[in-house]
C-alpha cells in the first residue's frame, strides 16, 4: 500500500467518524440539552427550546450528510484501488 492511498483511507474513516460523532452529539443535544417543551411555557423558555433545538437538529443533518459521504466515498475508492491492483496483475502476469 502506497503512501497516499494510505493517507486517503485515513482521511475518509476519519471523517465517518467524525460524521458518527456529531450525529450522536445533535441527538444527544436534542434529547438532553433541548429536552420535552414545557406545556404552556413563557416565551423566554419556548425561545430557549426553539434554539437548543435548532442547533441539535443542525448538528444531526451536518453529522448525517458528512456520514453518508464519508462511507459513500470510502466505498468508491476501495472499488476503484481494488479494481487497480487487479489491472496491474493483469498486466504483471503478460
Amino acid at each position: 500500500m502506497n503512501k497516499g492511498r494510505f493517507f486517503l483511507r485515513i482521511l475518509l474513516d476519519s471523517l465517518i467518524l467524525s460524521g458518527c460523532f456529531m450525529l450522536v452529539i445533535g441527538f444527544f443535544y436534542m434529547a438532553i440539552k433541548a429536552g420535552i417543551p414545557y406545556q404552556d411555557p413563557p416565551v423566554e423558555l419556548q425561545i430557549k427550546y426553539e434554539i437548543n433545538m435548532g442547533i441539535g437538529q443542525t448538528l444531526t443533518d451536518l453529522g448525517f450528510v458528512v456520514f453518508v459521504f464519508g462511507g459513500i466515498s470510502r466505498i468508491a475508492a476501495a472499488i476503484v484501488w481494488k479494481l487497480k491492483d487487479r489491472k496491474a496483475k493483469k498486466e504483471a502476469q503478460v
